[in-house]
């Protein structure tokens, strides 16, 4: 593993990220069918060829407004290097720690629109926690088509330190619902299904794809199975069994990573009132990797 650096934040260089808060930018793109078609065959679904007017399942949208940074602007981890709209925080590690997701039912987000992402940085927040430093961003994106306001959408993203070495894991978290879910699916996270979703997404990060820098820089057992990729799988399990719901909300919590030395689950439980789904994937071991709600429209 890496060694640790002195990334100490202290209150001028705090202040200075945090000059960031409030900046926007506003990016367009048209939801063409060739990704959607593709991701469908990435996840074994036999779905039609998808044709102008056909609804994009739930997160699909992640498919499009892709970061196309040169090749000369890419750090040492495969991401886009610090700067630009995002703040360049210092701490080295960088990771999607979870959203929420607001659609309006009436205006949904189909293959063959022109779509507008309006985004703006709404906080930039520093923690001391038990395994370091934590810098906090969160970034609100909203979707605009020609019928207004689609989809509203707020992403954390988390920098944390490098880890202490010899510093202990997290202890694992056991499913709330464990042993209660009403739908299941196992998965196996291959470097093939890896290798293809970093591709569809034009998601450089090395710990996806590339097993020696990620188990000897960064320090995880295996390859890491991607945070929107298993929110995309929970959303999928939902679609399956509810296939004529339609969400109004979906937030997900990132707990621990996954890699792929094992197969994992996904799971779903609705509740008694007919809207709200429990949903969340667990590792091979039964602990809790990620946790999620769904409210159905």
């Amino acid at each position: 593993m890496a060694a640790m650096t002195d990334t100490t934040i202290d209150a001028t260089e705090l202040a200075h990220l945090q000059t960031w808060q409030g900046r926007s930018e506003t990016l367009s793109d048209s939801l063409v069918p060739a990704p959607v078609h593709a991701l469908a065959a990435t996840l074994d679904q036999g779905d039609p060829p998808p044709a102008a007017g056909t609804e994009l399942p739930p997160a699909w949208h992640w498919l499009f407004f892709l970061s196309h940074a040169r090749a000369s602007e890419i750090g040492p981890d495969g991401h886009p290097k610090r700067g630009g709209f995002l703040p360049p925080v210092p701490l080295p590690r960088r990771m999607w720690a979870g959203a929420r997701l607001a659609w309006q039912a009436d205006n949904p987000l189909c293959v063959g629109q022109q779509v507008e992402r309006r985004s703006t940085i709404r906080s930039v927040t520093h923690k001391a926690g038990r395994t370091g430093e934590l810098m906090f961003v969160l970034v609100e994106h909203q979707y605009h088509n020609a019928q207004g306001l689609a989809l509203t959408e707020e992403h954390d993203i988390v920098y944390r330190a490098e880890p202490a070495p010899g510093a202990p894991a997290p202890a694992p978290q056991q499913p709330p619902l464990a042993g209660q879910a009403a739908w299941s699916r196992r998965i196996t996270p291959d470097p093939v299904l890896l290798f293809r979703y970093s591709a569809l997404t034009f998601n450089g990060h090395r710990i996806h794809y590339d097993r020696k820098y990620v188990t000897e820089v960064e320090g995880y057992a295996g390859l890491v199975v991607h945070g929107p990729l298993i929110a995309t799988l929970l959303l999928e399990l939902l679609r399956r069994e509810r296939p004529q719901a339609r969400l109004a909300r979906f937030d997900f919590r990132a707990v621990r990573p996954t890699t792929d030395l094992h197969p994992f689950s996904v799971h779903g439980r609705p509740d008694a009132d007919g809207r709200t789904v429990h949903l969340w994937a667990q590792d091979h071991e039964g602990a809790l990797t990620m946790q999620a709600t769904a409210v159905l429209a």
